[in-house]
């Protein structure tokens, strides 16, 4: 039988529930996800690091644990959330079910809450700490209240480089900061090879490497935390060689021209995310994970152009460089596991490297 535990809030609301996953206590910054289907890609999204991922949708787990979907190999957040985890999966491709995967990844996890009033908060308070617990307390109220993620690109990056399909028609660097692998997938499936470099790679090192592309990946926490990589960024920008920005990569690259970025009340977080192409008019529906965005007000318009926006709230989804052959947007095109609406945006990026 499954014992009590707590979601305690820096703002006093306790939660009651039960626990599964791992034992023990944790405390970071939550945020909700309106995804209906996807959660093993959810949790093996690197760009949760430091974070609690509540779960909207109501049953999670009810078709197991599938390795091969995993977008890394470990969980990054601090903690899982949910309504109700589904304890018998029913799937061919299972191997197992969701509270043992927690175990063995030891994150800490929390069940039988209302998710529905959880997320009702965040979404009209904004983003706040919490503690899973074991204890309702709120004598170490100013400990939640003081946790931070920092560090959170050096924290997932990879360490060391390493490449996959040597043999590709284009070589494609792609800058880790905290990646999702349907990103070098989508690349080798178009004929790519991929070297995949750490967050700090330099600009000079880059480009000894001699690449067709440059793609700068997705990854957590504050853009404005990455001054070596914004400064390495600034330096690539006029190399001539073509880049392509996803959700962080989007932001870092902004932030390398001197525009702006801010923290969003409470992110966007789902897979049913609405971006309009301000170019053709037309709106997808995308994939996004991101707690922070750019400040379309301070995109200078004589080196950029605004390019796709949020239709919920009009925030800047996506940016093309004048005269450069770079561009970069705030959802994800890659998609895993969906929809699948943009990854037309993969192909603009092996034409940019066609007519380099």
């Amino acid at each position: 039988m499954s014992e009590k535990a707590y979601l305690v809030l820096e703002n006093g609301t306790v939660f009651e529930g039960k626990s599964f996953g791992a034992e023990g206590e944790i405390i970071g910054e939550v945020v909700f996800t309106t995804g209906m289907t996807g959660y093993l890609e959810t949790l093996t999204d690197k760009s949760y690091y430091g974070q609690i991922i509540t779960q909207t949708f109501p049953l999670i787990g009810n078709y197991g644990v599938i390795p091969p979907d995993f977008e890394s190999k470990r969980i990054a957040a601090r903690g899982y959330i949910v309504r109700e985890w589904c304890k018998e999966p029913s799937n061919f491709r299972s191997e197992g079910d969701i509270d043992k995967f927690l175990k063995e990844q030891n994150i800490i996890g929390l069940y039988d809450i209302d998710t529905r009033t959880l997320t009702k908060i965040i979404r009209e308070s904004g983003v706040m700490n919490g503690k899973i617990s074991k204890t309702n307390s709120l004598e170490n109220i100013d400990e939640i209240k003081d946790y931070k993620v920092v560090k959170a690109v050096e924290s997932v990056s990879t360490k060391n480089s390493y490449e996959n399909n040597d043999d590709g028609k284009f070589k494609v660097v792609l800058l880790d900061f905290g990646l999702k692998e349907n990103i070098g997938r989508e690349l080798m499936k178009r004929g790519c090879s991929v070297t995949v470099l750490p967050h700090d790679t330099s600009a000079e090192d880059i480009i000894k490497i001699a690449p067709d592309g440059i793609m700068l990946s997705n990854g957590p926490g504050d853009p404005e935390e990455n001054t070596e990589v914004i400064s390495n960024l600034a330096k690539l920008f006029s190399s001539g060689i073509p880049i392509f920005g996803i959700c962080l990569g989007h932001q870092l690259l902004a932030l390398s021209q001197g525009f702006k970025t801010e923290k969003l009340k409470y992110g966007h977080r789902g897979a049913n995310q609405p971006a309009k192409d301000l170019l053709t008019g037309r709106t997808y529906i995308t994939s996004q994970n991101h707690g922070y965005a750019v400040v379309s007000d301070s995109i200078d318009k004589e080196i950029a152009k605004e390019w796709f926006v949020n239709v919920n709230d009009e925030t800047c989804e996506g940016i093309i460089y004048e005269n450069v052959p770079v561009c970069s947007v705030q959802f994800h095109p890659e998609a895993c596991g969906g929809p699948l609406d943009t990854t037309f945006l993969f192909d603009k990026f092996i034409n940019a490297m066609e007519v380099k």
